[in-house]
């Protein structure tokens, strides 16, 4: 679908919108876990866990990935892919955040089930992963190095 003009312009802006709700999920849900991490299983603050973890995943982070997909691609198509070498890479690292989003989706629902399949310093060392892909995104959308 090729967007020109105005329209173009309304397709980047609620791209952007979209991207700051989904990364400020993938922020929050990986910090929620780590702090998840010291209550007992089957306890009233695990049930608020569970329940602020669903919340989450439900209302921001699904949402703003579909989203984010459906207006990149828009964008992308728009904009043309060829000879852009810095979109193939940015792309990559989506598709990359878009499996971290599974996996920190995933390791939530296992939490519900009272499962805790990581440690705490593994999972704040996994938290990273947002903020070094969002500093890589920015740099290759801003300054388009190849």
């Amino acid at each position: 679908m090729d967007v020109g003009g105005t329209a173009y312009l309304w397709v980047k802006a609620l791209h952007v919108v979209a991207v700051i709700f989904w990364m400020a999920g993938l922020f929050m849900l990986p910090r929620f876990l780590v702090y998840h991490m010291a209550s007992p299983v089957g306890s009233a603050e695990d049930a608020a866990w569970i329940e602020r973890e669903r919340r989450l995943k439900r209302i921001i982070l699904t949402p703003g990935l579909i989203a984010v997909w459906i207006l990149g691609l828009t964008l992308a198509v728009s904009y043309g892919l060829a000879g852009q070498g810095w979109l193939h890479a940015k792309i990559f690292l989506v598709v990359l955040l878009s499996g971290y989003h599974g996996w920190a989706s995933a390791v939530a629902s296992k939490f519900g089930r009272g499962q805790r399949p990581y440690g705490e310093r593994t999972l704040r060392l996994l938290n990273e992963v947002p903020a070094m892909a969002t500093i890589l995104i920015v740099v290759l959308v801003i300054v388009k190095p190849f």
